[in-house]
């Protein structure tokens, strides 16, 4: 496992297990924004980064991530770490694939106790394609997941938009909260009087009163 990444609270309300997105490092200009941001909002975030990620640090290939679920006990050995070093409950989630990631192993039945949560800050529900078919969604890690979920998804999300999603049924488990005319990455347009900074410190305020309503 890589080495954890910690932005610590002053008084930490819980501590979010937070892992990158397919093609961006844990310490990319988002992850920092938004680990800074839920510090700022009483918030601790771990990060890491999947072996794969890790590799290119030191030379490795770019190749594509492995599968999804083929990534789920590195996360979880993740999470065993943190659990021996922090106290209070714990969150667990991504950027994107690593939302994705995070709800598959909150599927599962060996989910520690204290692991309360899952927050995804872009959840993928689909590739990006001109058509999305009814095989395209990902739902059935949302649909399993054992614990509340907490989607953050940018209104224009490519991976799903909330005009795509108005008409998708989903567990009352999970609660998505849109930010104004964000992308994958909830960066607005040009044209627009939402802010990226704007939008991610909404998410931190919208993940922290998750965390506090899940005690």
């Amino acid at each position: 496992m890589t080495d954890l990444l910690w932005t610590h609270a002053d008084a930490p309300k819980a501590t979010l297990l937070l892992a990158h997105g397919a093609g961006t490092a844990m310490d990319s200009t988002f992850m920092e924004k938004i680990a800074n941001h839920l510090a700022s909002n009483d918030v601790s975030v771990v990060r890491f980064e999947f072996a794969y990620m890790a590799g290119r640090r030191t030379g490795g290939s770019k190749r594509p991530p492995p599968k999804a679920e083929k990534l789920i006990g590195e996360f979880q050995t993740a999470l065993q770490a943190i659990l021996q070093t922090c106290e209070g409950p714990v969150l667990i989630g991504g950027k994107s694939m690593g939302g994705r990631v995070a709800a598959m192993l909150a599927g599962g039945a060996s989910l520690p106790a204290r692991a309360k949560g899952v927050v995804c800050l872009g959840y993928p529900f689909h590739k990006v394609s001109k058509e999305v078919t009814d095989s395209d969604w990902r739902l059935e890690p949302l649909e399993e997941s054992k614990r509340p979920v907490l989607i953050l998804q940018g209104e224009r999300d490519q991976f799903g938009s909330q005009a795509e999603l108005a008409g998708m049924s989903l567990p009352e488990t999970v609660t998505v909260s849109y930010l104004e005319d964000g992308n994958h990455d909830f960066g607005p347009r040009g044209r627009s009087p939402a802010t990226l900074d704007g939008n991610i410190e909404n998410a931190a305020k919208l993940i922290a009163e998750f965390a506090e309503g899940l005690q």
